[in-house]
């Protein structure tokens, strides 16, 4: 997967096996080496919209009922949230698209702990706006064993109080490195979700609430882990 703009591949920039955190940072400080400080600019007056905005604050909060869902996988098959708490606890990531590499090394590194989920009976799934397809590429690009849900509209991101339109700065930033939301998504909002984890429980109450305006920065899967039910 390329890093748009440069002829940087992103597997290159990850760090060696560690913390999320940490391998997020070595990706940012090596990404610094390849964009322009004007491009980099720009995504720092992004982030800094988005915080000003308070965006994160009004995603679900612990306690809340969270929103069902029933949302197609890579495979095209439909995934409901009410048959997966019916098994156990759910763990909800939401993340951007495949052209992220912070996404991509998120979505990685829950693939690691998935044994962890599943021997505490839990239930794994991440969320975009991708169109099927896209997430199939995922999918099968990055070797994930969980669903990854295609949200049309981000119906199901607006319901968790995440979904955002891209500042129009950004926008054209993208549109010239050839980020091509539209076609990856498959509409012309121009809407993202934040980087965000919920975990369900089986009575349908958010347990663990994390959204981050910050899309170089993702919550650490181990801390969620400890939010499970014992």
């Amino acid at each position: 997967m390329k890093w748009r703009g440069t002829s940087v591949d992103s597997s290159e920039l990850a760090a060696p096996a560690g913390s999320l955190h940490d391998q997020l940072c070595e990706i940012k400080a090596n990404i610094a080496q390849y964009v322009k400080p004007e491009d980099r600019a720009i995504q720092e007056r992004a982030i800094a919209t988005l915080l000003a905005a308070g965006t994160a604050a009004k995603a679900l909060p612990v306690g809340a009922s969270a929103p069902a869902f029933n949302l197609a996988d890579q495979n095209g098959r439909m995934v409901s949230s009410a048959d997966l708490l019916a098994q156990g606890p759910l763990i909800v990531v939401f993340f951007r698209g495949r052209w992220c590499p912070f996404c991509m090394t998120s979505l990685e590194a829950w693939r690691e702990v998935l044994p962890k989920i599943e021997a505490a009976g839990a239930k794994l799934v991440a969320i975009s706006p991708q169109q099927v397809r896209h997430n199939n590429f995922t999918t099968d690009q990055h070797k994930l064993r969980f669903p990854v849900l295609s949200d049309p509209g981000n119906l199901t991101a607006k319901a968790f109080g995440i979904a955002y339109r891209v500042p129009e700065e950004q926008e054209s930033l993208y549109r010239r490195i050839f980020v091509n939301l539209p076609h990856l998504n498959g509409d012309e909002s121009w809407e993202l979700p934040l980087p965000a984890v919920f975990l369900i429980g089986k009575d349908g109450k958010c347990l663990f609430s994390e959204s981050i305006e910050d899309y170089t920065v993702r919550s650490e899967p181990s801390k969620v882990l400890s939010a499970l039910p014992q």
